[in-house]
């Protein structure tokens, strides 16, 4: 790691001035070092206070991601890199993947130039204003399925974001996260599989989140955002750290909150399957995932397929 990154990992511990000489000791640098560091940390934006026998103190950074900064608030080791722009961070995990990257390993980055969401829809992931993710997680844990990984996370972003902020967000079958009626995160899980044992080698789950987007293009419905004071660094950790207990915790658990925050249950929807419109009633999540409609025939049937979308009436 370099000094840089040294320096800002000690700045986020310390609620407090650290002296350079303190710096320098701990990392076994020189004082130049440390404020070449300095300078090279408030060139890239962050805000740091210096005073005179008192050292340095980062300031409020809430806008600012780093790997150290998103590391700092993970509750389990695993590799994080954070990049400015990336074409996909799913995409990107996949090509560290074809390299022989092993492990759990979490990808994010401030924008996105070919973010991608289901069924082949793009995911507009402007600079500045939202934060997007992929965590890679191995097969030896609950989510070894896209289908299971795709609800966790949704379950995941929520419980990050009420653990953070006051809002009280709800959850679009299949895994789309809504506030006051606006879709703020988008949820795309890929299996990675080894064709020659058929056995799923990874999965990849990436997550985008609206923290403050408010310029949408003209073809995206019903966009919003979570509109609220938030360290991307820790909602980033937040929700990695609840995706990471699903994966080790009560299944039972997990799916009676991904119930309760249901935004469809109860509601007259359309849902879209092979081309074909199907007016129904959303009426209960089984225990898998799969939404329960009632028909108007009286019928009923269970939505599992990814290729369906819907939509309240």
């Amino acid at each position: 790691m370099s000094t840089k990154n040294d320096v800002l990992t000690q700045l986020l511990n310390s609620a407090d001035y650290i002296s350079g000489q303190q710096l320098a000791d701990k990392l076994c640098v020189s004082r130049a070092a440390v404020w070449k560091a300095v300078k090279a940390l408030v060139r890239e934006g962050y805000e740091i206070d210096a005073v005179t026998n008192k050292g340095y103190r980062l300031l409020n950074n809430d806008d600012l991601v780093s790997a150290q900064s998103i590391k700092l608030n993970l509750k389990k080791d695993i590799d994080v890199l954070y990049l400015s722009t990336v074409d996909s961070t799913n995409n990107y995990c996949k090509r560290l993947l074809a390299e022989g990257r092993q492990g759990a390993f979490l990808v994010a980055a401030d924008r996105q130039t070919a973010g991608r969401g289901r069924q082949g829809k793009s995911f507009y992931s402007p600079a500045g204003t939202g934060i997007y993710f992929s965590l890679v997680i191995r097969p030896d844990t609950s989510l070894q399925n896209a289908v299971t990984a795709t609800t966790a996370a949704a379950v995941a972003v929520c419980k990050a974001i009420e653990g953070l902020t006051d809002k009280k967000p709800k959850i679009k079958w299949v895994n789309d996260v809504y506030l006051d009626g606006k879709k703020i995160c988008g949820i795309l899980t890929e299996a990675i599989t080894n064709f020659e044992e058929g056995t799923v080698d990874s999965v990849i789950v990436g997550i985008g989140i609206n923290i403050s987007t408010d310029d949408f293009p003209k073809d995206i419905e019903d966009a919003g955002s979570l509109n609220t004071n938030v360290s991307k660094s820790k909602l980033v950790a937040e929700t990695v750290n609840e995706l990471m207990n699903i994966a080790a915790g009560d299944y039972k658990s997990f799916i009676d909150y991904y119930r309760s925050h249901s935004l469809v249950i109860g509601e007259k929807i359309r849902f879209i399957q092979n081309g074909v419109v199907t007016p129904a009633k959303a009426v209960a999540i089984d225990e898998t995932g799969g939404l329960e409609v009632e028909l108007e025939n009286g019928e009923h049937t269970v939505l599992r397929s990814g290729e369906i979308s819907i939509r309240k009436m």
